[in-house]
């Protein structure tokens, strides 16, 4: 497990990276109102990252418990697709941000080719929650990427839905 926690920290790093020098700085995307669904979209994926780092940080998770993650891994990976989709279909992306989406899906890859092989003996495991025996630096480490990632959650979602509202508002005035 730890192995796949390591990675799911360089892939935390990297989604940092894109979001705060791609999304916020080059793209602007919180305040150009026809990407309101592509924030939505990224939105969506923060919560899953946001449930997985505290759930990986403090719990190991065992029966239904590890099915519902496992539900929540494919998600993620869904979610993404359609963020793809979005992006191609709204606007360009930077060349350097098209290299960081996909080093973030070699990533998510090998943190996959890490988790679920423990998460499939998890499965058949009777259905309970032990607490997890991370390191604390680790757990606390997660923790924060978990708050981080919510916040820009609850930024996203709120700033799509204000936005969708404008763009619903100027599609009845037409």
């Amino acid at each position: 497990m730890t192995t796949a926690i390591y990675i799911l920290l360089a892939q935390g790093a990297l989604g940092a990276f894109d979001t705060f020098y791609y999304h916020e700085y080059r793209a602007r995307l919180p305040s150009t109102p026809k990407h309101w669904r592509e924030l939505i979209l990224h939105g969506l994926r923060n919560v899953a990252y946001g449930v997985i780092f505290l759930c990986l940080a403090w719990t190991e998770l065992f029966g239904a418990w590890a099915a519902a993650f496992g539900a929540l891994l494919l998600f993620e990976i869904v979610v993404t697709l359609l963020d793809f989709l979005e992006e191609d279909r709204r606007r360009p992306l930077f060349a350097g941000e098209r290299i960081t989406h996909t080093l973030m899906a070699i990533l998510y890859g090998a943190f996959l080719a890490h988790l679920l092989p423990i998460l499939f003996t998890r499965l058949l495991a009777p259905t309970r929650v032990r607490a997890a025996h991370n390191e604390t630096w680790l757990a606390y480490l997660l923790t924060a990427l978990a708050l981080g990632v919510l916040c820009f959650a609850v930024r996203d979602l709120t700033k799509a839905s204000e936005m969708q509202r404008r763009d619903d508002a100027a599609l009845r005035v037409r």
